[in-house]
């Protein structure tokens, strides 16, 4: 399925993204390609598979939860770019 510039600028405003000129062509690729991608699936002979709605039942393995010696505060921080009263900094990542 071939994507158009007007399938990925109605995709990013639906999602609220804002592209640049330049990002539009590799989106417009990648977002063929995927399709592209899923469309082959169709070709798999999936007649006699039975539909399922979970995994198989597997046993999980647990470990016993015990203390064990770890980092202090300030040696996780150490390599940090940035940090402030013992917590990390990072960049803001939601607009309010």
């Amino acid at each position: 399925m071939e994507v158009t510039r007007e399938d990925v600028l109605r995709c990013a405003k639906l999602t609220s993204l804002r592209l640049s000129e330049a990002e539009i062509e590799p989106m417009r690729l990648a977002m063929t390609q995927m399709l592209s991608h899923a469309e082959s699936l169709n070709a798999l002979a999936l007649d006699e598979v039975e539909p399922t709605t979970h995994g198989p039942n597997l046993f999980l393995s647990r470990r016993e939860d015990k203390i064990v010696d770890c980092f202090t505060q300030a040696q996780a921080l150490a390599n940090a770019p940035e940090h402030h009263k013992g917590h990390f900094v990072v960049p803001k990542v939601m607009q309010g």
